[in-house]
């Protein structure tokens, strides 16, 4: 690979190579005037940077995208999406000139911000700005863990590097300082950062917002810093990246000074930022590129520049990478097969029997036995690991054999990602969309608020990944309504793809975590107690019913005249109410629901068996906003929740003065009767 990269380096760039810039510079601008929709300013300013890691650096295989061991490639300024499309049908992905032609168009291959699963080429969703940086250092730490775990002498299997192309608003993010100083920490020296710097915004100068030296400021989180200082300088972008990849000693940001909207009569200025050219700007930036193909066309010999650089490379390197991994699984047989179920997302056969089984005489807060459920996953799924935003003893989500994973340490499997919750989850997700482990992480369910932007993308891009939260409710106590979660639920759970769960003992957990490591295409959330749950009867059906995200826990004796709901600690109170109830001649059924999610996707025969439409009373009771339950108490039921903040004080006290006691729950039920 060193060898190539010195034969690389030493061929000079050429015309074709200047007419190559262009051609991505106006397939983008055709595309934008087609759409009458789009940025125009990025693609034409950054343009020559992207053409200089597309064809000189970027090792992937367009007639494989999903080739393992490729780089990474995450256009975190996504608005400029249609630059990362003209780059990929010419270097040879499947996507064509009718995709470019179909820009911003519903349905197309060629959507208004890069989708991952849409476009064939494109390793992350992005647009909301600073995330790409997050994915980009989650992709980089799973880089470094993989390499550090399974390459052997001579035989390195996962060897590559992640690149981003990010932008003024992107720095501006906070998300993006978070992430940039968790990879200065742990030194992803394989991680490149190129920074169209071109000291503009959407509204206008940058400078009327920020006026960060972003240089030192990214000195200071521990990484390297180049400047080129003319964007336009093939020779210069080349040496840089060239540079960057052998830094040792951390990850690089590489600023190219840049002018917005290069070429174009509005060059420079914010106006050209996000509308399209007019007409006549159009011809003149055409005329100023000296550019007279017609649209959507490029030259043969940029046509056979792309093929004989990107694509020709690509496919060699992936067959030398495949003859690599042969070698590999013949010399170390047990490793090969654990690193292709990693691949793969292959748990074992006998998962759910190696999880613990809880019984009557435990009682345990969910965030205890979910520890101990998570040791019983890592023993058995060697992928899996995790970690948690500074409160791994208040989460419980350490593992216990294993080491923090660290730049001394990258075969460590408890990440440390300090008090950054969402580069957190926005690292989660570049760790997931780079394959080969199973992530998790953790923090406080309150602070699940900082992470929700990046749960979303999660969401969108069909993610498996596992949220922890913790202290679920009221019982919180004593730090009071600033720690109390309210809202949250509610707000998770209206997340389209998200799957909620929020356990009520220790089998509901070990069902939950089960249910998460099973998905391959949506991210769940686990939301767990501080408080001790007693353990609910038949430890089988919990289990099972889980799954289903609802099921009777309690039937009535004889006849059910109504139904008692709840989810997580709030089942207790259900089950102690529903003997109330019978001692005053009410037979209820209580049913736990720890899934909204799951239930909803149940068959109408499984919900009208759990919910029978004929049984009209019926109390649902949650500590947290009510938002969700009226689709299942109906017009003629009533729900206890939580529609204020709590308040300081010891948890159980707080959770009564709240009402969620037994003596309101009934109550409750026989104001409908």
């Amino acid at each position: 690979m060193l060898n190539e990269e010195v034969a690389t380096k030493q061929m000079a760039f050429d015309e074709t190579d200047t007419q190559a810039v262009t051609a991505v510079r106006m397939l983008s601008m055709d595309m934008i005037s087609r759409a009458r929709s789009g940025h125009p300013g990025l693609p034409l300013g950054a343009s020559p940077m992207a053409y200089v890691l597309f064809s000189r650096h970027l090792r992937v295989d367009p007639s494989f995208p999903q080739w393992f061991n490729r780089d990474r490639f995450v256009l975190s300024a996504g608005h400029g999406s249609s630059m990362l499309y003209s780059l990929l049908h010419l270097s040879g992905f499947a996507v064509d000139r009718n995709d470019l032609m179909n820009f911003r168009q519903l349905g197309s291959k060629t959507p208004g911000h890069p989708e991952v699963g849409v476009t064939p080429g494109v390793d992350a969703t992005t647009g909301p700005l600073g995330q790409g940086i997050g994915m980009a250092v989650g992709m980089a730490m799973a880089e470094s863990h993989l390499r550090a775990t399974y390459n052997r002498p001579n035989l390195n299997v996962v060897d590559h590097y992640t690149y981003a192309l990010c932008g003024d608003g992107d720095l501006m993010e906070g998300v993006a300082a978070e992430a940039a100083s968790l990879a200065g920490q742990l030194q992803l020296n394989k991680l490149i950062v190129l920074y169209d710097s071109n000291d503009i915004s959407l509204d206008g100068p940058l400078s009327n917002a920020c006026q960060d030296d972003v240089g030192q400021r990214f000195e200071s989180y521990g990484w390297n810093y180049l400047r080129v200082a003319d964007g336009e300088d093939l020779d210069a972008i080349d040496q840089a990246i060239a540079t960057a990849k052998h830094n040792q000693s951390g990850p690089t940001l590489i600023e190219v000074k840049t002018i917005i909207g290069a070429g174009s009569p509005a060059a420079g200025t914010n106006k050209v930022h996000g509308a399209p050219l007019s007409e006549a700007d159009l011809a003149t930036t055409r005329a100023n590129y000296q550019w007279d193909c017609d649209p959507f066309t490029v030259p043969a010999n940029v046509h056979e520049r792309f093929m004989t650089t990107i694509k020709a490379r690509g496919w060699a390197n992936h067959q030398e990478w495949s003859n690599l991994v042969a070698r590999y699984s013949d010399v170390e047989s047990a490793l090969a097969t654990q690193f292709a179920q990693g691949i793969s997302q292959t748990l074992p056969t006998d998962l759910a029997e190696n999880l613990p089984t809880y019984y009557k005489k435990d009682k345990l807060a969910s965030r205890a036995s979910g520890h101990e459920v998570l040791q019983d996953l890592s023993a058995a799924v060697p992928n899996l690991w995790g970690g948690s935003a500074d409160l791994f003893s208040s989460n419980k989500t350490a593992v216990t054999d294993s080491e923090r994973f660290s730049a001394e340490n990258p075969q460590g499997k408890n990440l440390w990602f300090g008090v950054r919750e969402f580069a957190e989850a926005a690292a989660m997700n570049g760790i997931a969309l780079h394959g080969g482990t199973r992530i998790y992480g953790s923090t406080f369910f309150v602070f699940s608020d900082y992470m929700k932007p990046a749960v979303r993308l999660a969401a969108l891009q069909h993610l498996p990944v596992t949220y922890i939260f913790t202290h679920d409710s009221l019982a919180v106590g004593e730090d009071g309504p600033t720690h109390e979660p309210v809202e949250q639920l509610a707000a998770l759970r209206a997340i389209p793809g998200l799957t909620v769960y929020r356990p009520a003992d220790g089998n509901e957990t070990a069902a939950a975590w089960l249910a998460a490591m099973q998905s391959t295409d949506h991210p769940t959330a686990i939301v767990l107690s501080r408080q001790g749950l007693a353990t609910l009867p038949r430890p089988t059906s919990v289990k099972a019913g889980t799954k289903r995200g609802a099921y009777v826990v309690a039937d009535a004796h004889d006849q059910a005249e109504g139904i008692l709901m709840a989810s997580g600690s709030e089942v207790a109170l259900a089950l102690a109410a529903q003997e109330r109830l019978g001692e005053l001649g009410h037979d209820v059924r209580v049913v736990s629901v720890p899934s909204f999610e799951q239930f909803n996707a149940q068959s109408a025969e499984y919900q009208e068996r759990i919910l029978p439409g004929n049984l009209r009373r019926r109390v649902a009771v949650e500590m947290a906003s009510g938002l969700g339950w009226c689709q299942y108490t109906g017009l003629d039921g009533v729900m206890l929740t939580q529609e204020q903040f709590g308040a300081s004080g010891p948890g159980a006290e707080v959770m009564a003065m709240a009402g969620f006691t037994p003596e309101r729950v009934v109550q409750a039920y026989l104001s409908l009767v």
